[in-house]
């Protein structure tokens, strides 16, 4: 019996150091790419040239290697990663601007950035840093927040509390001490418990990348879940785990308040998701110089220098399949007709629903393992947005470099159901959360770009089916009901804020807001989610996570972004590296810890 197990101890061993450490494809780390920094555009004409590209048959490059359905970051860093070893993509993006949520847009001399308001673990030394700094040549700038980078507010304005949250790994945990004294206990076992579940997230990168049969294995054996503290721990509730950890329930709330940056109440969350955004920001926060669209603007370019393009406007509306049901290609929506653009590759950053629902015909679509994937997923809930263009300077406004996360209690899954399944207008009147936020304070460059003017952004969730009867209308003239429900979240929500930022009151310019339908139409999303699929208990299944890769039952038709990992900027650009680990056979997370570890060492040699 003992041979037996060693022989297959070692079979595992061959195989893992095979497909996980192993590397057969180009090294799009293979060398530092990062240029001396360039003067930054800030003549949003000149940036939309590079941003703006609009379709035209005539400008689909030749002999084309890939075609990436959809310009967020998923599909922007697989096209880049892929530029990198010489190949020639083509990105294509249904609206007029490419970015996807990292995008911005003016109204009445108002930038908003629509998706991006801080991203951690950008210290120089990080690998994650080395991914950015590599996917755009070194010249993508980021400033740091404001320490404390969030701020927790509890309560009625009568019975308001505040709770800062620190960076700095001691900071944090002090500073939390010093708001919940006696609770020391609790929260060293929070921390120390997040930063477990964080640091085992590596297993999900190995179940994606694995052979399907030896994936498959793992997870029915139970050995995935016995090898792996994270997905050990991914089926506990966020309430459930903090609800041991103490009685006090402001803590309670502080310790659950990040759920809004993955979309969902504490009791349906895993404590392992909580987690991850816990442990991002652990070392700090920060905003790109110059606003979200700097992301897509430095990677456009490198895309192109490999004879690739992103082209806007370009919605597709089918994928091409041969006789024998492989992707061929993508067809294109030009005014009425069909444009169909050929490549051995497809790889999509539309999401699982919309490529498996809208991209593929019928008959496809039914395959027992297509179906099987859309059987573990659900949508996320929809995303309701707030713009509020401001006049005068974050000095006059008192707007900071940080973030509020707005609560009327501390009792969030009660606030949140009852929010989520009440009537539409009952609930435009008590959101339960409100995440705000001036993108113009973070940003430095925003005074010379934009001077004598702020805007505050606000975040929250609502139900797409509050909205869906009028997603069939035109964009800019829905219906008169449409506007006027729209208002009422407007004002119950501008109120919290004001409270807040009380000198902004009398000096509001513009306001709007984007609602599920408005997210379904601009950036694709079938419900109006932020996040993708939901991110709740269900998402942390292992066999869910073995299952869903960037490979699908479609030959040459790929899955990137945050569908195939996690949410947000660094869940989807996790997502682009594991596909492109697919694509090119080698594992792109290591190359890229590898390529982290060259420079800071090379960093370190100067500096003796």
């Amino acid at each position: 019996m003992w041979i037996a197990v060693g022989v297959i101890s070692l079979a595992l061993v061959a195989i893992l150091f095979k497909y996980v450490l192993g590397s057969s494809g180009p090294n799009p780390f293979g060398i530092d790419t990062r240029e001396p920094l360039k003067p930054m555009v800030l003549d949003r004409k000149l940036k939309n040239k590079v941003l703006k590209q609009g379709f035209l048959a005539s400008k689909v490059p030749q002999d084309l290697d890939a075609i990436v359905v959809g310009s967020g970051i998923g599909g922007l860093a697989i096209a880049v990663l892929l530029a990198k070893v010489g190949k020639k993509v083509l990105v294509l993006e249904q609206h007029d601007r490419a970015g996807g949520c990292c995008h911005t847009f003016t109204e009445q001399g108002f930038e908003f950035d629509v998706g991006i308001h801080y991203i951690g673990e950008l210290q120089d030394h990080k690998p994650f840093r080395c991914v950015i700094d590599q996917l755009t040549n070194g010249q993508l700038q980021w400033e740091p927040l404001d320490n404390p980078y969030d701020k927790v507010v509890l309560g009625p304005p009568e019975n308001r509390r505040i709770y800062p949250i620190y960076s700095g790994k001691k900071r944090y945990i002090d500073e939390l001490k010093k708001c919940f004294p006696g609770e020391e206990k609790a929260i060293d076992e929070y921390v120390r418990l997040s930063k477990k579940l964080s640091n085992g997230l590596w297993f999900m990168v190995l179940l994606k990348l694995l052979p399907i049969p030896l994936a498959k294995f793992l997870v029915h054996t139970g050995l995935a879940n016995r090898l792996s503290f994270f997905f050990s721990y991914a089926s506990r509730s966020l309430t459930d785990v903090v609800n041991e950890l103490t009685q006090n329930k402001d803590l309670r709330a502080v310790m659950c308040y990040i759920f809004g940056t993955y979309g969902k109440m504490p009791k349906e969350a895993s404590f392992a998701m909580n987690s991850l955004p816990m442990c991002h920001y652990l070392n700090g926060a920060w905003y790109p110089k110059g606003g979200a669209s700097e992301i897509a603007y430095h990677m456009i370019p490198i895309i192109e220098k490999a004879g690739g393009a992103v082209l806007v406007r370009a919605p597709v509306n089918r994928i091409l399949l041969s006789d024998t049901k492989e992707a061929v290609g993508v067809s294109v929506m030009k005014g009425q007709e069909e444009v169909h653009v050929h490549a051995p590759i497809v790889i999509s950053d539309a999401g699982i629903f919309n490529t498996y629902e809208r991209l593929l015909p019928k008959d496809v679509q039914a395959m027992p393992a297509i179906q099987k994937q859309l059987s573990m997923v659900q949508h996320g809930d929809g995303g309701l947005s707030i713009f509020i263009g401001v006049n005068g300077t974050k000095e006059e406004l008192d707007l900071k470099a940080d973030n509020y996360f707005i609560f009327p209690e501390n009792n969030f899954d009660e606030l949140l159901e009852g929010y989520m399944k009440g009537d539409r207008e009952e609930s435009s009147k008590k959101t339960p959360l409100i995440f705000v936020a001036s993108p113009s304070a973070k940003d430095p460059t925003w005074p010379e770009r934009s001077p004598g003017k702020s805007t505050v952004t606000v975040v929250s969730f609502a139900n797409y089916a509050w909205f869906e009867e009028w997603k069939d209308d035109k964009v800019n003239n829905r219906s008169t009901d449409y506007k006027e429900l729209k208002k009422a979240f407007i004002n119950n929500i501008l109120e919290a804020v004001i409270e807040i930022f009380p000198k902004i009151k009398d000096r509001i310019e513009y306001v709007d807001a984007g609602t599920p339908i408005t997210n379904q139409h601009y950036i694709g999303a079938p419900k109006g989610e932020f996040y993708g699929i939901d991110h709740g208990i269900p998402r942390f299944d292992v066999e869910l996570n073995a299952t869903i890769r960037p490979q699908t039952p479609i030959k040459n038709l790929y899955l990137t972004g945050q569908d195939v990992m996690l949410c947000g900027f660094a869940g989807a650009l996790a997502g682009a590296l594991t596909c492109g680990s697919v694509l090119l056979k080698r594992n792109l997370h290591l190359d890229a810890i590898g390529l982290a570890k060259r420079v800071n060492n090379g960093n370190n040699k100067k500096k003796v």
